[in-house]
């Protein structure tokens, strides 16, 4: 079991082993990721719909969907496993099933939801890395999609078969898909931590880029909130 003082410091000594070959959104900052061919039609009236997502640390994912256009909020949280296992120092032992991930709540009139898995794909995380992301190495940070209708489970997979027939990565995409059981919120104080943490090491090595690079490749769909 990790605390989170412990947690920081060893991702801060893995950043510094790694250095120029742990990963950053900056290394597939020029990648184009072509929209989804079967997507959700946008709805012509505001609604709210979820869908759940997890690539790393939920920092940076939570940062990324924060700042897109159709985006009402968007929560760090766990998915796969049980609830009594749903806590912080448990889950990152990598041994309770669960993923860090991120519950994105957004307005179908506003964006699809294949627009959402364009952003993941495309500056959220590297899909082609296994049980990992930059400094980050278990399967609690693994990439899935946890679909919650049989539609998400449709255009997911299509995606990513579109993805890989396209040869979009110079590496298979490793991204599971696999149907939503529960999504529980995690501690406070993992929630918007980037905004509340700005200047931390780790925020501005691994998670500012990708807000930056979400805002350069999808200006329409950037928004500053």
């Amino acid at each position: 079991m990790f605390s989170f003082l412990s947690r920081l410091s060893a991702m801060f000594f893995t950043m510094t082993l790694l250095g120029a070959t742990a990963w950053s959104a900056g290394d597939r900052a020029n990648t184009t990721i072509p929209n989804p061919a079967i997507d959700a039609p946008i709805t012509t009236t505001k609604a709210e719909q979820t869908a759940v997502v997890a690539g790393g640390c939920f920092w940076g994912i939570q940062a990324v969907f924060q700042h897109v256009k159709g985006v009402i909020s968007a929560t760090s949280g766990y998915s796969g496993g049980s609830a009594k296992t749903a806590e912080y120092e448990l889950v990152s032992t990598g041994e309770t099933g669960h993923a860090e991930s991120v519950k994105i709540t957004y307005d179908p009139s506003q964006i699809t939801y294949g627009q959402l898995l364009r952003v993941f794909f495309s500056v959220a995380h590297d899909p082609t890395q296994l049980n990992r992301q930059g400094p980050d190495e278990g399967t609690q940070y693994r990439s899935s999609i946890f679909y919650g209708s049989d539609e998400q489970k449709r255009i997911a997979e299509a995606y990513i078969a579109q993805l890989e027939k396209a040869k979009v990565f110079p590496h298979p995409v490793v991204t599971q898909v696999v149907p939503l059981k529960a999504f529980y919120p995690a501690e406070a104080y993992h929630q918007d931590y980037a905004a509340h943490h700005p200047n931390s090491p780790y925020i501005v090595y691994n998670d500012a880029p990708k807000v930056a690079h979400l805002r350069k490749q999808f200006p329409d769909l950037y928004t500053g909130k």
